[in-house]
């Protein structure tokens, strides 16, 4: 399947850049399947190692991290030469932290050595042993689930995908067979989420989303249930990271979707719950959007980060975590969890290319969903769920603040009116 985080690999390696590269994000993102299948079609030579696996392979960190050294180690364990013509792939290397620590020698190194690793937690890992983590001497990418582009292409749509990107730019709708497959597709994508390996499941079955293999999400969730016990040692934080995970669907089906510490238990505060939500947040598996104070640029300088929401990683997991069936999802019929799915699919897509997404509420005549940057504009988002009816709040912000248009993500097709564009959720990766 066709994924865009390959053209950073391609970068990589056309800018030559020396730093060592790190792929980090969330497990089942499909991180080595992308970096396997880059090295096979980009070197003649190279190595693949995954130090959870191969767990013996940590000892040859233990002692001289020189290259050299570790080259030579590397050769007798393979049983041929490893040089500065081999590229090498250090999978799961969250596993070994003077491993990590190693990439500063090859980094300072006269030669330009090739070295991709891949950690599914290295976030949570790196504010571990910040006096040893090689800051500056590495190149650091996060790699996301599918969007729903990608979803797209895996379906073979390359020709329906075209032609939404195209409906955007020129803010020209849809014709109504047109406009009802992309939305056909959206709802199942809402069911599905961006999970490789689910997406192939689905596609396996026909893509009908009646027939795939939902079980597979419960499988995917339970492996960050053990990485939490795997990574986090003490038992009591693990319970917390947990709970605060576990109390995110019934957060986001709140009127008020705000992070409410005692939604996770009646005595939750602050400060027994910060840790576990950075290392959620750290991990891959939330996104964390603040609350913004006011809509200046630079924005990051009004943010409030005590009052936030917080939403899923993969619209899949979410669906799969709240019970919800495709039928619930579609327009005329009402759950308490759909907007939620809904909100959190717009914020997954828009979170893979804006850094800056924040929602702001400084009156209940005013509430918009998001605000985010777009070529140096603060521009208000509004995302027509069926959760509220928000048009009278985008209005009075537009009075207000007069930004230089407007976005309104629904189910209605393209059009451009008083400065507000509509956006159909289904091309909401194209903002």
């Amino acid at each position: 399947m066709k994924r865009k985080f390959y053209e950073e690999l391609i970068k990589w390696e056309k800018e030559n850049i020396k730093e060592p590269l790190l792929v980090i994000g969330a497990r089942q993102v499909g991180k080595t399947w992308i970096i396997k299948s880059f090295c096979e079609k980009m070197y003649e030579k190279y190595i693949y190692i995954n130090l959870e696996e191969q767990k013996d392979l940590i000892t040859i960190f233990e002692d001289n991290l020189t290259p050299e050294v570790i080259l030579k180690k590397l050769s007798m364990v393979f049983g041929k030469t490893i040089d500065s013509k081999t590229t090498i792939v250090i999978d799961e290397i969250q596993q070994c932290e003077r491993a990590i620590t190693a990439l500063k020698y090859f980094c300072e190194a006269k030669e330009n050595y090739r070295i991709i690793c891949a950690g599914s937690l290295l976030g949570v890992k790196v504010k571990r042993f910040e006096s040893s983590f090689p800051v500056g001497k590495v190149y650091i990418k996060n790699m996301f689930p599918m969007d729903f582009e990608e979803f797209l292409l895996a379906l073979g749509e390359d020709t329906l995908r075209d032609g939404i990107k195209e409906a955007f730019t020129e803010m020209s709708p849809l014709s109504e067979a047109i406009h009802k497959k992309a939305l056909s597709l959206y709802h199942d994508y809402l069911i599905v989420g961006g999970m490789p390996q689910i997406v192939k499941n689905y596609i396996d079955h026909e893509k009908n989303i009646t027939l795939f293999n939902r079980e597979m999400q419960e499988y995917i969730r339970l492996a960050y249930m053990a990485d939490m016990t795997k990574y986090v040692t003490n038992v009591t934080e693990t319970a917390k990271i947990s709970a605060v995970y576990e109390s995110i669907p019934r957060q986001l089906a709140k009127e008020n979707p705000k992070f409410k510490y005692k939604e996770i238990r009646d005595t939750a505060i602050k400060r027994d719950y910060f840790g576990p939500i950075d290392w959620l947040s750290s991990s891959g598996m939330i996104y964390k959007i603040n609350k913004l104070e006011l809509p200046q640029s630079p924005i990051k300088a009004y943010e409030d980060v005590d009052s936030f929401k917080i939403y899923l990683s993969d619209t899949g997991l979410l669906s799969n975590m709240c019970g919800i069936t495709p039928q619930e999802l579609l327009p005329d019929r009402h759950n308490m969890f759909k907007g939620a799915v809904i909100e959190n699919y717009c914020i997954e897509q828009l979170m893979i290319k804006h850094k800056d997404l924040y929602y702001f509420k400084p009156s209940e005549s005013m509430e918009i969903d998001l605000i985010t940057t777009i070529d140096g504009n603060v521009i208000p988002i509004e995302i027509k769920s069926g959760r509220h009816k928000r048009s009278t709040s985008l209005n009075n912000y537009v009075e207000k603040y007069q930004p230089q248009y407007s976005i309104r993500i629904s189910e209605n097709n393209f059009g451009m009116s008083n400065g507000i564009k509509s956006v159909p959720l289904y091309a909401v990766f194209c903002i």
